[in-house]
């Protein structure tokens, strides 16, 4: 089991801790439901130092990410980031990433902490023609997710940056918290606004003490795995190995606005196929009318008590106090309002489908 820099800060304060994609990690300090509420509301900040990350530099870098990732980051620009998959050579997804243009010849890619390896040996097979210099830079460096409403506002004291002038999806390197060459990131995975700051391992304790004590008047607290997963589910955000894996397409679970046939890349061609001809299934969000949490690997049924499906992400979403989820169906059977109904138990529960996001703000 490996530690992040901030294992012992978190058992200090209290975390329940488990184990996450091989790393000792915190799921919840307080409770999930508050840690949620305070991140919809005020200010968290997140230890996701489990993620990975590569830098890719060279002449060749950029036509080796367009070869191996479905979005055209041609489209980047320095200090833009970009969210994309790389599809394997099946159908399915090895993982959903983030690519950052760093400088003219160098990109950052931050991927899933449970498929690094996966991840940087599916590259590297494809680096064989490309021959871009590829670094993996995963246990150098720590991520922090400072997120909620209050981030501009909170951090701006620890910065000579701008953070009102960073848009969606943009970064900045400058000093942040006292220590320079920090990646300032208006990324996150909560739908709440706010930053991820990537600094290294060396400098993270430094960093999480002055974001905790600016934060201090604004209600921050630090916040665990859990209530990242609610978060992230009420925003119908895609979580890899629950709402898309190796198995699924992106066209099937929505991510055709990431998947660019403007260019070649690995499996392009099928995709193609598969755009024109249609899938048999797609990636929904539901909500349920009757009581009752849905949970992965439920079975969705129609109203004959047939499977039409079957749930891969679910919750009893804090924000909106009834039961949410999302899940694969057939076609037919994807439309906005169509009902359906889980297999809970013996029980036959009824939901519908709804357009994503579930939580407006």
């Amino acid at each position: 089991m490996k530690n992040t820099a901030l294992t012992e800060v978190h058992i200090e304060l209290g975390a329940k801790m488990v184990p996450f994609a091989g790393y000792n990690m915190p799921v919840q300090y307080e409770g999930v439901n508050i840690e949620h509420e305070t991140v919809r509301n005020h200010l968290g900040v997140f230890d996701v130092s489990h993620m990975g990350e590569f830098l890719i530099s060279g002449p060749n870098a950029l036509a080796l990410i367009q070869k191996v990732s479905s979005n055209d980051a041609t489209k980047l620009t320095i200090g833009k980031a970009q969210y994309s998959c790389l599809p394997n050579e099946d159908g399915g997804i090895v993982d959903d990433l983030i690519i950052y243009k760093m400088k003219e010849e160098q990109y950052l890619l931050v991927v899933n902490a449970s498929n690094i390896e996966k991840d940087w040996n599916w590259i590297s097979k494809y680096n064989e023609s490309f021959g871009a210099d590829m670094r993996n830079i995963s246990d150098d460096y720590s991520l922090l997710a400072i997120q909620g409403p209050k981030a501009v506002e909170a951090m701006q004291s620890l910065t000579p940056v701008d953070l009102s002038a960073i848009k969606f999806y943009s970064f900045e390197v400058g000093e942040f918290a006292g220590i320079k060459h920090v990646i300032i990131s208006a990324t996150g995975y909560t739908g709440s606004g706010g930053f991820e700051i990537y600094c290294k391992n060396t400098e993270v304790e430094q960093v999480w003490s002055k974001v905790l004590e600016a934060g201090k008047d604004f209600g921050i607290k630090p916040i665990g795995l859990a209530a990242r997963d609610t978060l992230r589910l009420e925003m119908g955000y895609c979580l890899y190995g629950n709402d898309i894996d190796d198995t699924t397409s992106p066209l099937e679970a929505g991510l055709g606005w990431i998947t660019k046939f403007s260019k070649d890349f690995v499996n392009s061609e099928a995709l193609q196929r598969q755009k024109e001809a249609g899938v048999s299934k797609k990636l929904v969000g539901f909500e349920m009318i009757e009581r009752g949490i849905p949970r992965h690997g439920y079975e969705i049924i129609n109203e004959a008590d047939e499977v039409i499906g079957n749930v891969t992400s679910g919750t009893m979403a804090p924000s909106l106090n009834k039961g949410i989820g999302m899940g694969y169906v057939t076609t037919e059977n994807a439309q906005e309002g169509t009902t359906i109904y889980l297999q809970i138990r013996k029980k036959k529960v009824q939901a519908k489908v709804v357009k994503l996001p579930f939580y407006k703000k």
